[in-house]
């Protein structure tokens, strides 16, 4: 995989009450022939099997966990998803799973369920600098980068020692090596650049420099946290042919 140059001064995306970050660092069918009366089955003779309908006659398959309304912001496009859940609104601790879709339409788990960390105060739809909590939505995930070499990664990667980080988070918990390996999540930024890159399409009142990162057990300012594992296994199988996403926020909301 090709390696992008840093750009840019590491947003410290995570997670510590001392550092002072702004993110954690979207023809007509001819007409049918009339009906006929359904012949009868002889006595004690099973029931004909239903007719199973494929194609555009079947309601497509949903998302584990993903409602109708969240599942329409996912890309026609998409065949793999990251549905990032939290417990609750204001809870900062998440579960993430990857599902891919099969040709025929349905969805199926291939990682996880790995175990992390959401922002101190938990999620928001309305996400602006400093609150303190992860947006809520459907992102695109196309860029990565870290402190270490590439793991293997299929979208591009930025190994740069600018995403060297230090100090403590909320819980006392050191933060190095905490962007030791980040995957960007497309909120407030420019797709296609390093996850260092400081531009704010938004502006800056909305935050930005959100990232999935490795877990240093505990809350956020903005980002996902995985641990570190999980991240690699994560960048091995994120695949830009199938313009992965994330889809994050509380069950609850994701559900609808």
């Amino acid at each position: 995989m090709p390696v992008r140059a840093g750009t840019a001064t590491v947003l410290t995306c995570a997670l510590s009450a001392v550092l002072v970050l702004a993110g954690c660092t979207p023809a007509p069918s001819p007409p049918a022939a009339p009906a006929k009366g359904p012949a009868k089955a002889p006595a004690g003779a099973a029931a004909p099997p239903r007719e199973v309908r494929g194609g555009a006659d079947r309601a497509p398959s949903r998302i584990p966990g993903v409602g109708p309304r969240t599942q329409a912001r996912v890309p026609a496009g998409t065949t793999q998803v990251l549905v990032v859940s939290g417990e609750s609104a204001d809870g900062n601790t998440a579960t993430a799973v990857l599902y891919e879709r099969e040709p025929a339409g349905r969805w199926h788990r291939t990682a996880g369920p790995w175990v992390g960390h959401n922002a101190l105060r938990g999620w928001t739809e309305n996400h602006v600098a400093g609150d303190l909590r992860s947006p809520t939505g459907v992102f695109r995930l196309g860029d990565a980068g870290g402190r270490l070499p590439d793991p293997g990664a299929r979208v591009p990667y930025d190994q740069d020692e600018e995403f060297a980080v230090s100090g403590t988070g909320f819980l006392g918990e050191p933060l190095e090596g905490s962007f030791d390996y980040v995957v960007a999540i497309d909120y407030n930024r420019v797709p296609g650049t390093t996850p260092l890159n400081k531009e704010r399409p938004l502006g800056p009142e909305k935050g930005g420099g959100v990232w999935i990162h490795v877990d240093h057990g505990g809350p956020t300012q903005a980002c996902v946290s995985l641990p570190r594992e999980d991240m690699t296994e994560l960048l091995r199988a994120l695949d830009p042919v199938r313009e992965p996403v994330v889809v994050m926020g509380p069950a609850a909301v994701l559900a609808r």
